[in-house]
This record gives structure tokens, sequence and C-alpha cells, in this order.
């Protein structure tokens, strides 16, 4: 496969070392592409819900293709989020093409671009982390019953679905926090004369503009590698939404029997 050229690629909420993620799928889009700069927007490892027992090769080899990145000169910003929030004791350290930071400012085409995970907007991790911690775990549960379901569905003759992506859209108080995210976002950026604002966190892939009247902004979030399998792109002056899709790549379970007959994976959970 020929590899796309790309200036910047942004990616957040891998949240690998947890069963959600979707390592393989990550690992196929990394190979498929060529960037010069790759942004991490926040808990790119889990460091909250990390395990010991728990660690696939796949998601060592995620992070030997972001080495062998850099090695081949791409710039990785590690940007910091709630659940490796303790980096942020070390945000400002570089180690050659490796950045560590809570924001990152870019200036492309003469338009800033505001770049931070976005959690600093939710008030249960700056006042009740317990709770938000304790949601997570219903998360991570939520996401191993919904691979089940998966699994009896597609053997139905049925499509994937999400559970967790259909209670967000039904649930008001979940549209309205992400309504109210995305506004403060776009609002402060325009209080602080950015043309671009970039999030992660709350694992909803968009790209919207919005005006007041102060100005205007455009607003984006790269979504996540638990459910919407999302990054965002920037080539040539342009910003798209990547979204994964299957029939682009290599079967998952034959790239995976291929991956245990070399004796390079263990442990895998399927989705």
């Amino acid at each position: 496969m020929k590899k796309r050229p790309l200036d910047i690629v942004v990616l957040s909420d891998v949240h690998l070392g947890t069963v959600g993620c979707h390592a393989l799928e990550l690992l196929q889009y990394l190979n498929s592409i060529d960037p010069k700069i790759v942004i991490l927007n926040g808990d790119f490892i889990d460091i909250w819900n990390f395990r010991k027992y728990y660690w696939p090769e796949a998601h060592m080899m995620v992070l030997r293709k972001m080495l062998t990145l850099m090695t081949n000169g791409t710039d990785i910003y590690y940007l910091t989020g709630n659940h490796d929030e303790v980096l942020r004791k070390i945000s400002s350290l570089q180690l050659g093409p490796l950045f560590i930071r809570d924001k990152l400012i870019l200036e492309l085409n003469n338009e800033k671009v505001w770049i931070f995970h976005g959690d600093v907007f939710d008030i249960t991790m700056k006042h009740s982390k317990w709770i938000a911690k304790l949601g997570g775990k219903g998360y991570e549960f939520l996401i191993l019953f919904n691979r089940l379901i998966n699994r009896i569905s597609l053997k139905m003759g049925r499509g994937r679905i999400s559970l967790s992506k259909k209670i967000k859209d039904s649930v008001k108080k979940a549209v309205r926090f992400i309504d109210d995210f995305e506004t403060t976002a776009m609002e402060l950026a325009i209080d602080q004369g950015y043309d671009y604002v970039i999030c992660g966190h709350i694992h909803q892939p968009k790209i919207r503009g919005y005006e007041n009247s102060k100005g205007s902004v455009i607003y984006m979030n790269s979504g996540d590698w638990i459910e919407n399998l999302t990054a965002l792109e920037y080539y040539e002056g342009d910003w798209n939404m990547y979204k994964y899709r299957e029939e682009e790549f290599i079967n998952n379970e034959r790239l995976e029997k291929m991956l245990k007959t070399n004796g390079m994976i263990t442990g895998m959970y399927h989705s």
C-alpha cells in the first residue's frame, strides 16, 4: 500500500492499555500514512486504568510505530489529557523529536490553531475525579458488553452498533454537556484570537464553524479510537476528518492470525 503524505495528523483518546482500544485498527491506519507531524491530543496511554496483566502486543506495536515515525523524521507532540495527567509534571520535556506539552499553538497559512485535550472544561475532572474514574469503570464494562452484542449481531447478519454512542445520543444531559463543551471551547478561542480550536476528551469527532459578536472560529474534535476510530488530517492547507473503514485494509482476523503465526501477538480481545 502506498502511504499517503500528510502534513499533520491529530489523534486523541486512543486509551492504550484498556480493552476498548482498537490498537490493530490504529496500527493499520498509521502504516498507511506518512505524516510530518503527529499530535497525540491526550489520553493516548490510559494511565488511570492501566493494568499490569493487560498490555497486548498490538498496543506495544503502536508504541513501536511511534518510535519508527520519530526515527524517520516525524515530530510527535504528546499533549496531556486527564487519563495521562501524570505527564503534566514533565510537560516541558523534549526528547529529540518527542515533545510533551499541555497545549500546542500552531500558525498555518497565517492562521492560529489552538490544540489541547479539553478536560479543563469538565467540572468532574476538576472537582470530583473519583466520580470520573468510577464512570470510566462502567464505560469499560459497557465496551466489553458491546463487543459481545456485536459478535451476536454479526452472526445474525446485522451490522455493528455502539451502545455507548446510542446512550450518549439519547441522554439529554450528555447531549447538553457536549454542546456546552464545544461552545465553551469556541467562545474562548474567539476571545483569544484563534482561528481554529482542536480538542479531544469527549470522543465526538466533529468539524464545525461558530460565530458570535466578537468573531468566528472553526472547532474540530479528532474523536477517539474506542468507538469512532477517527483522526484529523491536515494536508496542503486543508483539514479533513478521517474515518477508519475496515474494508480499506486487510481483514483484522487475518492480520491477527499472521501476527500470531509470527509469534508477535498474544492475549488479544476481538471487537
